[in-house]
């Protein structure tokens, strides 16, 4: 396997050739160390630190997960198919990993580490928190949003002093205006399912993400939430391979 590093002052970005896809790969400097974020898509991704790979709705339709590191952890927003991906989750395991859903995910897998919204649990040696993660404007049919509140997550992780953001299937909800001192901040802005550029620039606005990376992004025009932000100083938004 061959690895380019290109360093910039802030961070480190890698290509990786897989049997399947090319993967970016971001390095973030924490007081524990380097956390690893690689960018598989759509809204999986993998965290390395401290010697741990952790998984973030792994789905296998965007990359070859048999090539991939196993699981310490593995994280699940919620139960829709490109989210929870049952075949996925056979590819990493290994005998101790952890799991850790949604309710309904739950329900699906019978198995797994539950958390509802609002949730704090320490697993693998990190903090997580559960955040809300919902719909209030885009909607499946009147009064049914794609994503109904109180169902899926979003998981805040601590990696050191490092706190990261995974919105999960959401909208700029009320209760980002609770989150506070987070450094990397992951948004989606797939249409018609979860946010505008519009809604992400707010929700970045709202709780002040360090670094923010829209992700789930599926043909919208990133373009848009840059613009958006260009006079937001203290957010860097960064567009990494995430549709």
């Amino acid at each position: 396997m061959k690895k380019r590093f290109f360093w910039t002052a802030l961070f480190l970005i890698a290509v990786v050739q897989t049997n399947m896809a090319q993967i970016e790969k971001d390095i973030i400097k924490t007081n524990q160390g380097d956390l690893e974020i690689w960018f598989v898509g759509h809204g999986s991704l993998i965290f390395g630190f401290k010697g741990q790979t952790i998984h973030v709705d792994p789905y296998s339709k965007l990359a070859d997960y048999t090539t991939l590191p196993k699981a310490d952890l593995i994280l699940i927003t919620h139960e829709h198919g490109d989210h929870l991906d049952q075949s996925a989750i056979a590819a990493i395991r290994k005998p101790d990993t952890r799991l850790v859903t949604n309710p309904s995910a739950g329900e699906v897998l019978n198995e797994g580490t539950v958390m509802k919204n609002n949730e704090s649990i320490t697993m693998v040696g990190l903090t997580i928190e559960s955040v809300p993660a919902y719909n209030i404007v885009h909607m499946r049919s009147e009064n049914s949003p794609f994503h109904p509140k109180g169902v899926g997550n979003g998981y805040i992780i601590s990696f050191g002093n490092v706190r990261v953001y995974i919105a999960g299937d959401t909208e700029d909800i009320p209760e980002m205006a609770h989150i506070k001192n987070i450094d990397v901040a992951f948004l989606p802005m797939n249409l018609p399912y979860t946010m505008t550029p519009q809604m992400v620039a707010k929700a970045a606005k709202t709780f002040n993400p360090k670094i923010l990376y829209p992700y789930h992004f599926g043909k919208t025009n990133t373009n848009e939430l840059i613009d958006l932000l260009k006079d937001e100083k203290d957010i860097e938004v960064r567009i990494r391979k995430m549709e």
